[in-house]
């Protein structure tokens, strides 16, 4: 008779021939001396560890220490009382297929992905779904009005990705014309203003102008994300000045949002003191997605670590590193 037993373990499932909790432990590779086990919503001592049967049917959380509290990092940001670790979003179009764009998000080490709402297809209720590929338990989704042009599109569209999902934390942006997509503000401010009315948690795609930026805020943001360039342009950011004025002048969470090309925007960006980055094309369409992908991690997490460290002031003229005196 086969000893194999089902379990969830940390969330999720897993099959394991282990007889003891300690047994199980040790095929994780982790030492029982080193951990602290809830098993069915009940500590299991560790000095019982050795002789606690496991059961079919287990509910188990295992956990350890790790410097800073998460791993990776400990410099977490926070967007409407939700923390993440990750600084880099990812949006969900442009490529090839959904296992492309899965393997992206995992690449990035995104822990958000932006998604447009649209009507289901009614011909094919068979079709494959993102859902199937990113797993929306695991990974947050932030729902996009991609596409709109007035606020009340875009207001009837978040509506819609509530009653679909439950989400209340969304992206808004309201679209002024198809050439260029840039954001119309008029539109933008009174779709945010209703959407917080209504208890949703609008982080808003906006232009790169401090004042504006405010606006939102004041008008129930919870983030505001300034473009750096048009949608899809991969130009980088273009005004290195108002970005940072915005940063300076929020208190919301600032994300770049459009215009990244490369990896160096990205860096340029965190570099502002912006708590995030969002892309899409910049990764999308890359010859290599995937590698691209890591790439703006480690430019995210790189930018983020020269703002923390804060750089050298600039100077007219030359500084010798070495000291000139004494010389031979």
């Amino acid at each position: 008779m086969s000893d194999l037993k089902t379990i969830t373990l940390n969330g999720d499932t897993r099959q394991t021939n282990a007889q003891t909790i300690a047994q199980l432990v040790r095929e994780l590779e982790l030492d029982p001396a080193k951990v602290a086990v809830e098993r069915n919503r009940e500590i299991a001592p560790r000095s019982t560890l050795e002789a606690e049967p496991l059961a079919n049917g287990d509910v188990l959380e295992i956990v350890h220490f790790v410097g800073g509290g998460a791993e990776g990092s400990s410099d977490s940001w926070t967007v409407a009382g939700r923390t993440f670790n990750s600084r880099l979003i990812v949006g969900t179009g442009k490529y090839k297929d959904f296992e492309q764009n899965a393997a992206a998000v995992e690449a990035a080490g995104a822990e958000i992905v932006t998604v447009a709402v649209r009507r289901v297809n009614v011909s094919d209720p068979n079709a494959p779904m993102l859902t199937d590929y990113i797993d929306p338990r695991k990974i947050t989704y932030l729902p996009n009005t991609a596409g709109c042009f007035t606020a009340d599109d875009a207001i009837r569209t978040l509506r819609l990705a509530r009653e679909a999902g439950g989400w209340d934390l969304v992206k808004l942006e309201v679209l002024g014309e198809a050439r260029t997509l840039y954001p119309n503000m008029k539109e933008t401010l009174h779709a945010t203003e209703v959407l917080a009315k209504e208890g949703f948690l609008p982080m808003v795609y906006c232009v790169d102008d401090p004042i504006a930026a405010k606006q939102l805020e004041d008008a129930g943001a919870v983030a505001v994300m300034p473009l750096g360039a048009p949608i899809g342009s991969g130009l980088g950011i273009q005004n290195q000045v108002t970005i940072r004025l915005i940063v300076e002048g929020a208190s919301v969470p600032v994300l770049v949002d459009a215009g990244v090309g490369t990896a160096s925007d990205a860096a340029v960006g965190m570099e502002l003191g912006c708590d995030g980055i969002l892309m899409n094309t910049a990764i999308a369409e890359a010859k290599d997605p995937i590698r691209m992908a890591r790439a703006m991690r480690l430019s995210v997490e790189a930018g983020r670590e020269a703002y923390l460290a804060g750089r050298m002031g600039r100077r007219m003229y030359a500084d010798p590193s070495s000291p000139l005196a004494g010389l031979i």
